[in-house]
């Protein structure tokens, strides 16, 4: 077990396939901060779809955490974070059926997921994916289900193994870098040429934090700036040219 003896863990857990269904991965990462990863573990899936692949991140990352220790779960999936912290109580309530009357997908997962979360103090928290200058340990966690999904072998700090590497050019996770990379320069421009950040104002789906460093809850109102999603009030003035 990890975790024992600290206040807070601070962790992130990914999934990746190559194809969804294709080669799938698993991994997870406790951070010694906030953003250095300390201990992680990946492990290959075969075959599986992206879905499966993030919900046993998570399953991992519950069964491998200390329960009497609080913790904070750092995830880029809106499917895996919503399973657990918005659809699993109607559908427990409704015998493991969706609210059309289908069979919940990947149930044996979440009917674990679900036993794990059991009596803990679990906080979720979404972490957009390949952005620049994102969240450290969900990046690490990435490119460590990356890689277990390529090479299909176990890995981690445990086994001595190194760093996981970039993704691969040409692989999902790379293309979606480089969009992401594409749209911080389209940004970068608008600023400068004046445009400035955008004016619409939406509720945060989820808990996140500003650019600021301070958080905001799930409902509170969060503007898009230069640096991404926060509170209306901090987003970058419009420029113009000098």
């Amino acid at each position: 077990m990890i975790g024992r003896m600290l206040e807070r863990v601070v962790a992130a857990c990914d999934g990746a396939s190559k194809g969804n269904p294709g080669p799938a991965g698993w991994a997870w990462v406790v951070g010694a901060d906030e953003e250095t990863p300390a201990r992680w573990e990946a492990g290959p899936l075969g075959r599986a779809t992206n879905n499966v692949a993030e919900l046993t991140a998570l399953e991992r990352l519950l069964a491998s955490t200390d329960p009497d220790v609080p913790l904070e779960v750092r995830m880029d999936s809106q499917y895996a974070m919503k399973a657990v912290t918005t659809w699993l109580p109607g559908w427990k309530r409704n015998g493991w059926r969706t609210a059309a009357g289908k069979p919940v997908a990947n149930q044996d997962l979440v009917v674990r997921i679900d036993e794990l979360l059991e009596g803990r103090a679990v906080e979720f928290r979404y972490v957009p994916a390949h952005q620049i200058d994102g969240d450290r340990l969900n990046d690490f966690a990435d490119r460590a289900a990356s890689q277990a999904a390529i090479v299909q072998q176990p890995a981690g700090s445990d086994l001595g193994s190194p760093e996981p590497p970039p993704a691969p050019a040409g692989s999902l996770s790379s293309s979606k870098s480089a969009k992401s990379a594409r749209s911080a320069s389209s940004a970068k421009a608008k600023k400068t040429t004046g445009r400035g950040a955008s004016s619409r104002t939406i509720k945060a789906k989820f808990p996140g934090r500003c650019a600021c460093g301070r958080p905001y809850a799930a409902g509170e109102p969060i503007a898009k700036n230069d640096q991404g999603w926060g509170h209306p009030e901090c987003r970058t003035p419009a420029r113009t040219d000098a």
